[in-house]
């Protein structure tokens, strides 16, 4: 369930977390936590609805040869980024083809099994009520026999797919029962296509590896995709996804008047965005400047985000529609250019990639450049600074990166020439000599000369010192001298006009030296990687002063200077510190490292909490925009939830242990294990008396909760579904809580006893106290034409019953009026996100709702207006 296979990777190439891709039934690439030998779950046999035992993406490396890099490491990947993007393209998509002869091939096989099974019954009753004079008894055992009896049995899809109906419905599937499936012409109705939609290849709903730098090569390939929706006689309305039947039943009291014809409001509200948690420095560099107003400005996902610090204020571009890559200001510090990777929208069609000039004070948009001429990601940017910042130079991260000139604001291209075969990491002008520019990257560092509209290049001469793997950042001095930090720990000085070397400052840090800035006095910062130190140098480049950054927050991606002696460092663990190398840094931003699932807020206060595969817990304050708290655990997290009293938190694991943390003082309460899948969902009932855990492995474990949830003991285990749980809501009363499946089943469980219900009128008419299920009656209209029933994570409710929220595969968050039973419902749509939307969440009082981004790591903030 994501936009197209992007894997975040920067200069290193494709960067992989700790998990790893899988594949499902359908071909989705997933990613998730490295799953052992004993923990894989085996499709069971004819289940069609079993989903696909998970691949470790490290396989896939193997596979292609390549290497796995990790996130801040001094040493870059030495593969070219771009070559492997088309490799892992290449083989995702055969992948994707096998995957989906298999499940075609399953959901024969266990079709023809049903039938067959039908055909002895009734070879069965025709013997026991015995063979007419003169005609043989049919004769079972022989093919033929098989196959005519098979052509005349009825060809109607077994409820989910699977065997004879036998499941519940009802805000979810109706029960299973012999009666006639028959639909009125009136009331049936059928949504299709117009054409045939290209189909994205899909990932795992509950997990996937996304790419900040999107592959053009990821195309959705053409599929004839139809949603459906029909009204049965008993009462219930029914959608196929994928083919497969979703019965969901009409409460009691809507059912005389219920209609699918009836069209469907636009709700009364929206959302405005209101604070954007998060930073990208993980892959990313000098994206982090003072603006004149006070303002520092940076990116995350797809949204540039300039902050106050002084009136705790921030305002947003959200002019891009795919994650940002880079950033550069102008020199009259008010016009700012964003440069974007390449994506696809939910159509398919591509997105490409561009570089936007905006105004920081409107915030609108000023220009566009290089549609349709880059290729992939544009990873550079910078203007021009001497001759008043009419060019920009730009760099893509097509295979030959090339480098371009623009004149901006007549949105035309100067000059554009191949730069490198490896990765370019910093493309700037001279400050003083507007025909001069530099790049640097993997294995060089060039000077170029813009003449009569052609570019030539001298590369810079090491000589006598070692050539570093990587250089890795450039700044430049009063006099015109150009510095260099490189991954070997070195500065190396460029005298002004020339590409020798005039002097050296060797193993100035321990490791990469990924950060430098020119102070206005005259003196140099570096930024170390492995050290994590803040160096600041002299005139002389003597060490004048030195800070070490917490380990916390990780190795130093770029420093930029503020007011007076404050300095603003940006960290490769997608953090930004404020303070100086005479009083250390604190804390500004804080952001997770790693794909972001876990979400969930507070019942009685202004508080949330987030946790991901970075194996972090923050407990944030919106008042704050700080976590009051933050925790690491052992194991990757993938979901959370409060006790009512809001003194206890729970946090599912990809391991199947779970843990309690206690709110106030964040230790942990206790630890249990439940299988050794993922736990997608973890949910206590209204009345704070159970616990559900929903796993991966198909069961629901069911605990009773004493002591205000810091006392728990299993009461039993729910079991019944065919493939691994996404979903879970209690009923207000807590009597009984329903679930979804990845199989899109929705099965009932009476929460005293853990056994299914299978009466339909039984839960027909339930108030729920929560609705995240994205299956169901009250919730099916969020599903629009051409879904395949893995495009929306998550849903949310407003706690006044009047609003839904959902989050989608395509980065965007839907906003419609609750009940939302009619199909495809109208809605408000906001982006923001640049990956798959992982989860949303309304604040106790509904001010605000919240939304996590997968691979983008980053939670925005949406006040309801």
């Amino acid at each position: 369930m994501a936009t197209g296979g992007r894997a975040w990777g920067g200069e290193t190439g494709p960067e992989l977390g700790p998990g790893g891709p899988a594949v499902d039934v359908a071909g989705r690439w997933r990613s998730a936590a490295r799953p052992s030998a004993a923990s894989t779950t085996r499709p069971r046999c004819f289940n069609i609805a079993t989903v696909a035992e998970p691949r470790e993406e490290s396989r896939a490396f193997r596979i292609l040869g390549l290497k796995e890099g990790r996130p801040g490491d001094d040493n870059l990947s030495g593969t070219s980024g771009m070559e492997v993007d088309d490799r892992v393209s290449a083989l995702e998509q055969r992948l994707q083809l096998q995957e989906d002869e298999l499940a075609v091939l399953k959901a024969a096989l266990a079709d023809a099994l049903r039938r067959l099974r039908a055909c002895e019954e009734q070879g069965a009753a025709l013997r026991a009520r015995g063979t007419p004079k003169g005609r043989a008894p049919p004769r079972l055992g022989t093919t033929a026999s098989v196959c005519q009896l098979l052509k005349g049995l009825p060809t109607r899809t077994p409820l989910n797919g699977s065997g004879p109906p036998r499941r519940v419905g009802g805000y979810a599937t109706s029960p299973s029962s012999p009666k006639k499936e028959a639909t009125s012409g009136r009331s049936a109705r059928r949504y299709l296509s117009p054409e045939r939609l290209a189909s994205v290849r899909r990932e795992d709903p509950r997990s996937r590896t996304t790419s900040s730098s999107s592959n053009c090569s990821a195309k959705k390939e053409g599929k004839t995709k139809e949603v459906i929706f029909s009204m049965a006689e008993e009462g219930s309305v029914k959608m196929f996804l994928r083919g497969r039947p979703v019965p969901m039943l009409i409460p009691e009291e809507l059912v005389p008047t219920y209609s699918l014809d009836t069209r469907s409001e636009l709700p009364s509200h929206r959302f405005k965005l209101d604070w954007v948690y998060g930073y990208r420095g993980r892959d990313c560099r000098a994206n982090l400047y003072l603006l004149p107003t006070g303002e520092i400005v940076y990116f995350v996902a797809s949204v540039a985000v300039l902050y106050s610090v002084e009136e705790q204020r921030q305002r947003h571009y959200l002019g891009h529609n795919d994650d940002i890559k880079c950033l550069a200001v102008h020199p009259d510090m008010v016009t700012i250019a964003t440069g974007q990777v390449a994506g696809t929208t939910k159509e398919g069609k591509p997105l490409p990639p561009h570089v936007r000039i905006w105004d920081s004070v409107s915030l609108s948009t000023l220009h566009v450049l290089g549609l349709g001429v880059f290729d992939r990601a544009v990873c550079c940017v910078g203007f021009s600074k001497s001759n008043g910042g009419n060019l920009l130079c730009a760099v893509d991260e097509s295979n030959d990166h090339v480098l371009s000139v623009w004149d901006w604001a007549k949105e035309t291209k100067v000059v554009d020439v191949k730069c490198s075969n490896e990765a370019v990491l910093v493309a700037t002008f001279h400050p003083t000599d507007p025909t001069v520019l530099i790049t640097c990257g993997k294995s060089h560092v060039y000077f170029w000369n813009l003449e009569g509209g052609s570019l030539s290049k001298r590369q810079g001469l090491f000589e006598k010192y070692e050539k570093p793997k990587y250089v890795l950042c450039v700044t430049f001095l009063e006099g015109g001298d150009v510095v260099t930090g490189d991954s070997g720990g070195n500065l190396y000085v460029w005298g002004k006009g020339g590409n020798r070397i005039t002097q050296a400052v060797l193993g100035a840090h321990d490791g990469g030296v990924f950060g430098l800035c020119a102070l206005r006095d005259g003196t140099l910062v570096s930024g170390g990687g492995r050290d994590r130190r803040v160096v600041l140098w002299g005139s002389d480049y003597s060490k004048l002063q030195e800070v070490e950054v917490p380990e916390d927050f990780g190795p130093v991606r770029t420093v930029a200077e503020g007011r007076g002696d404050t300095l603003y460092v940006g960290t490769t663990r997608n953090s930004i510190l404020q303070g100086s190398v005479h009083t250390g840094f604190s804390l500004l931003v804080q952001g997770h490292m790693e794909e972001l699932w876990g979400l969930a807020t507070h019942p009685s206060r202004a508080q949330f909490v987030t946790c991901g595969q970075d194996k972090l817990v923050h407990l944030w304050s919106v008042e704050s925009h700080q976590p009051l708290w933050s925790r690491t655990i052992e194991d990757p997290a993938r979901s959370a939830g409060f006790h009512p009293s809001g003194s206890v938190l729970a946090i599912g694991t990809v391991t199947g242990r779970w843990l309690l943390l206690d709110t106030e003082t964040h230790d942990l309460v206790a630890i249990h294990t439940d299988g050794n899948e993922q736990i997608s969902v973890v949910s206590f009932s209204p009345d704070g008396a159970y616990l559900a855990v929903g796993s991966h492995d198909n069961l629901v474990y069911v605990y009773t909760v004493d002591q205000g949830g810091r006392k728990v003991s299993r009461l039993g285990k729910c079991s019944g579904h065919s493939s691994f749980i996404t979903h879970l809501d209690w009923a207000q009363d807590s009597s009984c809580f329903v679930t979804n499946s990845g199989d899109y089943e929705i099965l009932y469980w009476d929460s005293s006893t853990c056994k299914q219900i299978t009466t339909a009128e039984t839960v027909r008419n339930v108030e729920w106290a929560t609705a995240t299920c994205v299956l169901g009656f009250g919730v099916f209209g969020i599903w629009s034409e051409g879904a395949d029933g893995t495009d929306i994570n998550a849903v949310a409710r407003s706690h006044d019953g009047k609003l839904l929220a959902s989050a989608d595969d395509f980065g965007k968050v839907h906003l419609f009026s609750y009940p939302c039973c009619q199909p495809r419902a109208l809605s408000h749509k906001y982006g923001g996100h640049s990956s798959h939307v992982t989860n949303v969440a309304f604040l106790w009082d509904d001010s605000m709702a919240l939304t996590t981004g997968g691979k983008d790591t980053s939670v925005l903030q949406w006040r309801v207006v």
